[in-house]
């Protein structure tokens, strides 16, 4: 019996190609190369006769002999601008800046470094990123208002200091805006098996739903990673970075194209932040106000009832 196994496993192994018979091997040194360089470029494929395509507008420039001081500089802008608030993130901060690095090679990334005491600005020059600081604490959302401001790029793409993510997790929301979309969000929905489910999931789940976009889940503009494309940056103002939940409201009601697009598990990945028991927790009530801006915006922009109709009620009458 031991004879004929290893004889039918011979016949098997026989009948297998070399690329086939080698293909588990190759696969586990090919993940393995990388991880050890970890400078791998992700690939982004742009669409044919994309506008952000700079080499080929370079080439037909070329051709033509012809280069307008405009022209130039549409050409030094960056396809991607990848924006990092910072403060007091050393120890990451460089790791976080070469992730951002590999996901294009048409790219530059800032770090905005505010009311940082250590050498977080060092480690991001010297992990190749462009610095803007401030000494004065600035904010996650403060923070990405200015990096936007400051941005060149014709993608906006928002992440944090404090959560290393792989660029293969960083470029499919690049990606999905190249391919049409506006605003690409991180698929993730939260804890919902929580009980109770804490108030910033439910107020993520309720803002979508009275935007009429329930198929979004908890998506939101509050979480990174996140991408705009410069259009959709236009549209929702530079200023309304600073509440996230009134930039995903106007973005909808703006008519633009929102999507959820990739699961980046952040809340998993991020470091847990410590707090005194008992305390309250601030960033919460900030987050929970942050959407209660929102709905009030809705409601100034589309009536007290935020566009629903009242039906058949005329409230006039029990007046």
């Amino acid at each position: 019996m031991k004879l004929l196994r290893k004889q039918r496993n011979r016949a098997n192994y026989a009948t297998k190609t070399r690329k086939k018979r080698f293909r588990p091997a190759l696969g586990k040194r090919r993940i393995q190369t990388r991880k050890k360089k970890g400078t791998k470029t992700y690939v982004i494929s742009l669409p044919p006769n994309h506008s952000f395509h700079a080499n080929d507008r370079r080439e037909s420039h070329e051709m033509i002999g012809e280069v307008t001081a405009q022209d130039r500089e549409v050409l030094r802008q960056p396809v991607l601008s990848v924006i990092i608030p910072a403060m007091n993130e050393e120890r990451t901060i460089a790791a976080v800046v070469r992730e951002a690095t590999r996901i294009c090679r048409d790219a530059e990334v800032l770090v905005i470094v505010n009311g940082s005491t250590d050498g977080t600005a060092n480690e991001a020059e010297r992990a190749g990123a462009r610095v803007l600081h401030y000494p004065e604490a600035l904010g996650h959302d403060a923070g990405r208002r200015v990096g936007a401001a400051s941005a060149r790029g014709q993608i906006l793409l928002f992440t944090d200091a404090d959560i290393l993510i792989p660029a293969e997790h960083l470029a499919p929301f690049v990606q999905a805006v190249l391919n049409g979309d506006d605003v690409a969000l991180n698929n993730y929905n939260g804890p919902l098996k929580r009980s109770p489910v804490h108030p910033v999931v439910e107020a993520k789940h309720m803002l979508n739903s009275l935007l009429s976009r329930s198929d979004l889940g908890g998506a939101s503009m509050t979480a990174i990673p996140h991408a705009l494309s410069r259009q959709a940056l236009e549209i929702i103002g530079i200023s309304s970075l600073e509440i996230p939940p009134l930039a995903h409201a106007k973005a909808i009601i703006g008519g633009l194209r929102v999507q959820a697009v990739h699961h980046v598990p952040v809340g998993k990945w991020n470091a847990v932040r410590t707090r005194k028991r008992g305390g309250a927790d601030l960033l919460s009530q900030v987050v929970l106000n942050d959407h209660l801006e929102a709905i009030r915006w809705m409601t100034d922009t589309r009536g007290p009832r935020g566009g629903y109709s009242d039906l058949q009620r005329i409230r006039s009458l029990a007046q």
